[in-house]
């Protein structure tokens, strides 16, 4: 339904609403990064790639508690950062988080938590959001 009202709206709208999306994601990938003791100081929005409104995925530094970047990526799935020297792009950070989140899944299916039902819906928001991910990954025209 939100693409209908999109498609209804100029372009000049519809570069404000994406514009207002990639604030939010930014934001939120802030917050997450304080929330896990991390005090960003610096993006670089040249490596940072955006697919509104589904994945941000941020190059950001972080001056406290040591100086550090990181890929760290938001949208409409769980956030999630990872140290940059685990990929050298975007696009190979989004397979390397497809990859884990799959894993996790994984993990949690195969453990006693596989019993709880709030762990067994997350192992499949894991799961779907993992394989849209690599989808995004391996779609050559979102990247040339």
């Amino acid at each position: 339904m939100a693409e209908e009202v999109i498609d209804h709206v100029s372009p000049e709208a519809q570069d404000k609403l994406r514009q207002k999306w990639i604030q939010t994601q930014f934001q939120k990938a802030n917050k997450f990064l304080a929330e896990k003791g991390i005090i960003p100081s610096k993006v670089h929005p040249d490596s940072s790639r955006y697919l509104a409104p589904f994945v941000a995925i941020w190059k950001i530094e972080s001056k406290k508690p040591v100086k550090q970047t990181f890929w760290v990526m938001s949208g409409d799935l769980p956030a999630d950062f990872v140290d940059i020297n685990v990929a050298a792009t975007a696009r190979e950070a989004l397979r390397h988080f497809s990859m884990v989140w799959q894993m996790k899944a994984e993990n949690i299916r195969q453990s006693s938590l596989a019993n709880d039902p709030t762990q067994i819906k997350f192992a499949q928001l894991l799961i779907s959001r993992a394989e849209s991910l690599y989808q995004i990954h391996n779609d050559e025209k979102l990247w040339q």
